[in-house]
């Protein structure tokens, strides 16, 4: 049996059809809308003083590897005594002592603050760096640094420079 369908038929069996595609790309969009609208939580002077916790900690768990994650591709390191060390993977370089088990850095932040724009911040704090010499005795530096973070194009926040210098050990 063959039907003989009008346009005017074939137009109704259509607009359900294109009502059902036109809802479902409404409510795709609106859901698109509020995921890549919504801002990002604002960062604050406790956001950055939390991830130079959470950096210590990776530093400590997974030593050179977990220590670099936190740092920008582009970052700037400023060693105390030489010469500043330019990008991630040079600074990567100079980071192996973390991975031996004889050495143990740890660091406190002391005051953070964040840019009025909300993609530039600061920390600063005092560290301490444990290790053994040749001969296996207990060696321990004292010192304060300074990380400046930024805020990533992932949202995320990097060190992009990173700076420290000796001190004597504190008074008891």
């Amino acid at each position: 049996m063959v039907l003989n369908r009008t346009t005017s038929d074939r137009r109704k069996d259509v607009r359900p059809c294109l009502l059902i595609l036109a809802v479902t790309l409404l409510v795709a969009s609106v859901a698109l809308t509020r995921q890549t609208s919504a801002a990002p939580a604002k960062a604050t002077p406790e956001t950055l003083k939390r991830l130079e916790t959470e950096f210590m900690q990776a530093a400590a768990e997974k030593g050179s590897q977990g220590y670099m994650w936190y740092y920008a591709d582009d970052a700037v390191e400023i060693p105390n005594g030489h010469a500043a060390i330019q990008s991630k993977s040079e600074i990567a370089k100079t980071m192996g002592f973390l991975d031996d088990k004889n050495n143990r850095l740890t660091w406190t932040p002391i005051g953070a603050d964040i840019s009025a724009t909300g993609d530039l911040g600061y920390t600063w704090g005092t560290y301490e760096f444990r290790s053994k010499d040749k001969n296996g005795a207990s060696i321990t530096d004292y010192g304060k640094y300074t990380s400046i973070w930024k805020r990533q194009k992932d949202g995320s926040w990097k060190v992009v420079l990173d700076m420290g210098n000796s001190n004597p050990a504190p008074k008891s």
